[in-house]
C-alpha cells in the first residue's frame, strides 16, 4: 500500500510539474502574442499615418498642380489680349506712319506749288517759283505754236509780273521775235537792243543783235543796220551770230 501510495504521491507530483510547465508555456505564448499585436497595432498606425500624411501630400500636390494650372491659363489670356493689344498697337503705328507720310507728302506738294526751285534757260540757271516758270513756259509754247500776237501778250504781262524774274532776257528775246513775226520791227528793234545792252553776256544777246540789224533792214536803215552788224562782229567776234553777220554786211555794201 505504501508503495501505491508513493506510487500515486511520484504521479501526482509530476502532473503538477507538468501542470505548471504547460502554464508556464501558456504566459509567454500570450505575452509573445502581445507583443505581436502591439507591433502589428503600432506598424498599422504608422502605416496609416504615412498614408494620411501621403494623402495631405498628395492633395497638396494636386491643389498646388491645379493652382499652376490655372496660372498657366490665366497666363494664356494675358499673354493673347497682350498679342491682340500689340496688334492693336502695330496697326495704329503703321496708320500713324501712313498719315504722317501723306501729310509729309502733301506739306511737300503744296511747298513744290509755292517755293522756288532752280531752273535752267539758254544755259543759265537761277530760282523761279512754281507760278513764274509755269507761266514763262505758257507764253514759249504760244510762240511755238506760232500764236505770235498771243505770245506777245503773254510776254509783255509776264515781263510787267516779274519785272527781277531770271526769265528776264529770255523773255526780251522771244517778244521781241513775235513782234518780228507780227513785222512790228520798231518795237522788236527796241526789245532787242535792251536785251543786248541790259544783259551782254546773256548766250542770246549775238543772235539778238543779229534780229535787230534784220529789223533795221526791214525798217529802210541800213545805215542803221549796218552800223549793228559791225557792232556784233567786233563784241561776239566768236560767234555763229558774228559769222551771219559778215555776210550780210557784204552784201549791205
Amino acid at each position: 500500500m505504501k508503495i501505491f501510495k508513493a506510487f500515486f504521491a511520484l504521479v501526482a507530483c509530476m502532473l503538477a510539474l507538468h501542470a505548471n510547465a504547460a502554464l508556464f508555456e501558456d504566459d509567454d505564448a500570450r505575452r509573445a502574442i502581445l507583443d505581436l499585436r502591439q507591433k502589428i497595432e503600432a506598424s498599422q498606425q504608422r502605416t496609416a499615418e504615412e498614408l494620411r500624411k501621403a494623402n495631405e501630400d498628395s492633395s497638396q500636390l494636386r491643389r498646388g498642380l491645379l493652382d499652376l494650372s490655372n496660372q498657366i491659363e490665366s497666363l494664356r489670356s494675358e499673354m493673347a489680349v497682350l498679342r491682340g493689344q500689340n496688334e492693336q498697337l502695330t496697326r495704329g503705328i503703321a496708320d500713324v506712319q501712313r498719315s504722317q507720310k501723306d501729310v509729309a507728302q502733301g506739306v511737300e506738294e503744296r511747298l513744290r506749288k509755292v517755293e522756288p526751285s532752280k531752273v535752267s534757260m539758254d544755259g543759265r540757271e537761277f530760282d523761279a517759283e512754281p507760278a513764274e516758270k509755269q507761266e514763262f513756259e505758257t507764253a514759249l509754247a504760244s510762240l511755238r505754236k506760232g500764236d505770235f500776237a498771243n505770245a506777245q501778250t503773254l510776254f509783255t504781262a509776264f515781263m510787267k509780273r516779274y519785272p527781277q524774274s531770271g526769265y528776264k532776257s529770255s523773255s526780251l528775246f522771244w517778244v521781241a521775235n513775235a513782234q518780228y513775226a507780227l513785222r512790228d520791227y520798231k518795237s522788236a528793234v527796241g526789245n532787242f537792243r535792251m536785251l543786248a545792252s541790259a544783259d551782254p553776256q546773256h548766250p542770246r544777246a549775238p543772235e539778238a543783235l543779229l534780229s535787230m540789224a534784220n529789223c533795221q533792214v526791214e525798217l529802210k536803215d541800213a545805215k542803221a543796220a549796218r552800223k549793228t552788224l559791225e557792232d556784233l562782229v567786233s563784241a561776239y567776234p566768236q560767234s555763229e551770230a558774228a559769222s551771219a553777220a559778215k555776210e550780210r554786211l557784204a552784201k549791205l555794201r
